[in-house]
């Protein structure tokens, strides 16, 4: 476990297919305490604050057609949009956001560990 890491919780959200479930999963395994916060599908602009209030909010974004490779989603762009503008307040107050597409998992989970570190 890293030091310091699991004193802090990380709120984690993004639209669906940004890779939230498996950044949750490796960062578990470096002892932070993260909670996935379901706001892409809540009408509730401010709901992560509200029901989880983290100390470091984390935005994962994807683009359309990625979200659909991952996936193999049944969504419209339509559907995406929505999901975008009710992550707007989420996007908004994030501390750190980053763009999925082109990096691995693992990237993904170095870069939100480098930025618990320097926290």
């Amino acid at each position: 476990m890293q030091s310091g890491l699991s004193g802090i919780l990380v709120g984690l959200v993004g639209p669906c297919a940004s890779g939230k479930s498996t950044l949750k999963a490796l960062l578990i395994t470096h002892g932070v305490r993260i909670k996935h916060i379901a706001q892409e599908h809540s009408f509730v602009p401010d709901m992560w604050q509200r029901i989880t209030n983290p100390d470091v909010l984390i935005f994962l974004d994807a683009s359309y057609p990625i979200t659909i490779q991952r996936r193999r989603l049944n969504w419209s762009e339509a559907d995406y949009q929505e999901q975008q503008r009710r992550l707007a307040h989420a996007r908004q107050h994030a501390d750190l956001y980053i763009e999925t597409d082109t990096l691995t998992p693992e990237q993904v989970a170095q870069a939100v560990l480098d930025f618990l570190k320097a926290e």
